[in-house]
């Protein structure tokens, strides 16, 4: 009998530190967003064109920025910029995004900078989406793929 409740409560002690262990370096919620994330811009109008391609800040002629078609995110417009050079992708930032409440601010903070790094990692749209952030995900993907083109990557 004693080993029975020796191995039960064994059993519950795994299960309480197995369930309770951190699975990710996400922000946790109702932190600040991490450093180096941009608030969202106001949101834009959505241009006729789609996605136009301008000359990157940083003076090399050889980098272009290309800003994709806005793309609805259901709880608002979401537009990814991208920066090539060479071919290649080197910097992607969604310069507009959902934040009018917290929810939307909460989910986001984590769910952009994710997305942001797997396209420099995957170099295309097809990254994976981020669990809890489908709508945001599924748009992000689409205003990336408008980017992608208009760079033809």
């Amino acid at each position: 009998m004693r080993r029975i409740v020796l191995a039960g409560l064994g059993t519950v002690s795994s299960l309480v530190l197995l369930l309770a262990y951190p699975t990710s370096q996400n922000a946790a919620p109702g932190t600040a967003p991490a450093p180096g994330t941009a608030p969202a811009a106001a949101p834009a109008q959505k241009s006729a064109a789609g996605a136009r391609p301008t000359r990157a800040q940083s003076g090399r002629s050889a980098s272009k920025t290309y800003t994709g078609a806005v793309a609805d995110a259901r709880y608002g417009p979401l537009q990814v910029q991208i920066t090539v050079a060479n071919g290649k992708v080197t910097a992607v930032d969604a310069v507009q995004y959902p934040n009018g409440d917290g929810h939307s601010q909460q989910i986001n903070s984590y769910a952009v900078p994710t997305l942001n790094s797997e396209v420099l990692a995957a170099q295309s749209a097809r990254i994976d989406a981020v669990s809890g952030a489908t709508y945001t995900s599924n748009a992000y993907a689409q205003s990336l793929q408008s980017a992608l083109d208009a760079a033809h990557i």
